[in-house]
């Protein structure tokens, strides 16, 4: 008999016009000991779900039955794990993790319950830690103690509800492979939330998507035959892995690309030019070789490298270093960054967390002071910000109080300040339009879900019309099938401007899918250049098409190769680095 099962269970929020149907007729028999992921969208319900299992809140209409009794509330029999560490911040680990055990293991002497809690503590490897409160952990750490402190309990059932999605993507792998571990030893049945799909075959015996919502309902579910233990980077070279990466990944987009975006084609973008490009007649042309080589303004070490034979960089980073004052001395962040790009090219900046990615990115911006070299952007070197550069952060920055039009237009009308308010408009809308926001274009940034106000901050990127387009983590915090959309919208809005651009990202699809290069950052601190691969495949990309080219999975393998070496602080071997 199944240890949980859910029949026809519906969930809905609020009353007449505000109601809003969440789940739909949800059916699920998980087994005990049994692995089983479910990957959800964004508002598709995935909490509704995990809390109706939890406890927490109860189904309009339908059953679930933990054992065969119906679950009537919160009970020790389910340990719960959210994405939010929800952490007592003034008990340190050891106190975190013994009160969850003191309220349920009450009848247990002292001893027995400190060594219980000892225990799980070990098993995340948090015992060096046991003695510091929150505020003095990472993030890793901190979920560490939220799964301790779940085990501790000896549930009959895990619940981890997108435990992961927070964090870097060391850390996120380190704590992929802690939970496997976790799991084979004692076999607890686990329930797992996720919207990456990698994860769910990395760890689930069955993978079940839910639907989008609303209405949200469980899709056809995959069985996940393969060997264990299972290594991320052997798996990339098992067609089994292949196989069933495609088969959910195109399920996945054939259940949700419906809510892309959708261009009108009637819409015509006003011929004109923003003052980043228009020619100043008061200095020379910054893209003639002799003209730059010669300008006393550019930094030394720029001039220096320019006397080589390469005249082609529209942006070049010439031994660029960064170095932060710390109470034990100066901390040199990165060092001896150096890298030509071409008009037009797109670049991905790859590495651990703490590798300098966004480091280099924020210099560029001209938003971090640069400590040693130089970086020229078109003939002249980049000393502060300016709106010949846009950044889409991982969090768009937007006023909150202002429509997405208003939003975008605060850039469009300091870039083109001799258009007519008539064109501002019209280059407003144009991408607005682009991204999918035909339809939202009066909302308030307040009233925007995550994916929308992320299509709001790319549309105002390109609409400025930069020369350098940078983006810091863009997808970051989004869910999988959003993030699939917006990097197919950042692609198609790219390849009408062909814009020079650099993305930070941990991602190594999202790396392979936007660039022609791949730059990979070795570890801090001195981080540098580590190597640099070329993607040598056709334009446009989708995801779709890339799953399918001989070629993809080649260089995916090269990407984790090469982040596998240097996983821990390891150096690369030399034919790596080369």
């Amino acid at each position: 008999m199944a240890i949980l099962e859910l029949r026809k269970v519906s969930k809905a929020y609020g009353d007449g016009d505000g109601r809003t149907e969440v789940l739909k007729d949800i059916d699920l028999e998980v087994e005990a000991g049994e692995f089983v992921a479910i990957v959800g969208f964004s508002g598709s319900g995935k909490t509704t779900l995990m809390s109706i299992i939890a406890g927490l809140i109860k189904p309009d209409s339908g059953e679930a039955l933990l054992e065969g009794e119906p679950i009537d509330g919160p009970g020790p029999d389910r340990g719960l794990v959210f994405q939010s560490y929800s952490l007592m911040p003034w008990l340190t680990v050891r106190g975190n993790v013994a009160l969850a055990v003191d309220a349920v293991f009450a009848g247990e002497s002292r001893k027995e319950r400190q060594a219980r809690a000892e225990k799980y503590i070990a098993m995340v490897g948090l015992s060096h830690a046991a003695d510091r409160r929150p505020s003095e952990l990472s993030g890793g750490m901190r979920q560490r103690v939220a799964v301790a402190r779940a085990l501790a309990m000896s549930p009959q059932i895990l619940l981890l509800d997108e435990p992961l999605s927070a964090l870097d993507a060391l850390t996120r792998a380190k704590l992929q492979d802690e939970i496997e571990q976790i799991w084979e030893q004692d076999k607890k049945t686990v329930i797992l939330i996720t919207n990456d799909v990698d994860e769910a075959i990395l760890l689930a015996d069955r993978i079940i998507p839910l639907t989008p919502g609303p209405n949200a309902t469980l899709g056809e579910a995959f069985k996940v035959d393969m060997p264990r233990p299972r290594d991320r980077s052997a798996m990339n070279a098992s067609p089994a892995f292949k196989r069933l990466r495609a088969r959910i990944t195109q399920y996945l987009l054939e259940i949700g690309i419906e809510r892309g975006a959708e261009a009108d084609g009637n819409l015509v973008l006003p011929d004109i030019l923003p003052i980043t490009q228009r020619p100043d007649p008061r200095r020379a042309d910054p893209r003639r070789a002799d003209s730059r080589r010669a300008d006393p303004r550019l930094p030394a070490a720029y001039r220096d490298a320019a006397r080589s034979g390469i005249t082609r960089g529209y942006v070049e980073f010439s031994a660029v270093r960064k170095i932060y004052p710390t109470p034990k001395g100066p901390l040199t962040v990165v060092d001896g960054f150096d890298l030509k790009m071409e008009k037009g090219e797109f670049i991905s900046l790859i590495g651990h967390s703490g590798c300098g990615k966004s480091t280099v990115l924020s210099m560029v911006a001209g938003l971090t002071e640069v400590s040693g070299g130089g970086i020229v952007l078109d003939g002249k070197e980049v000393t502060s910000a300016g709106p010949d550069r846009a950044v889409v952060f991982q969090a768009p920055s937007l006023m909150p109080w202002l429509t997405a039009r208003e939003n975008v237009a605060l850039g469009v009308d300091r870039v083109y300040p001799h258009a007519s308010a008539a064109e501002r408009r019209d280059i407003v809308a144009y991408y607005l339009t682009r991204v999918g926001l035909a339809d939202a274009m009066d909302k308030s940034a307040s009233a925007l879900s995550n994916g929308m106000k992320q299509r709001v901050g790319i549309a105002r990127a390109f609409a400025l019309s930069p020369k350098l387009l940078l983006l810091d983590e863009p997808f970051g915090m989004l869910d999988s099938l959003t993030r699939w959309e917006l990097q197919e919208v950042l692609m198609d809005v790219w390849k009408r401007t062909r814009v020079t651009a650099i993305c930070v990202t941990h991602d190594v699809d999202e790396a392979i899918l936007l660039a022609d290069k791949v730059v990979m950052m070795t570890n801090g601190p001195n981080a540098r250049i580590g190597n640099v691969m070329t993607v040598d495949l056709p334009r446009p990309r989708t995801r779709r098409a890339l799953l399918d080219h001989p070629d993809y999975y080649r260089y995916r393998q090269e990407l984790l190769d090469f982040l596998e070496e240097y996983e821990g602080g390891a150096k690369p071997k030399p034919a790596q680095a080369a």
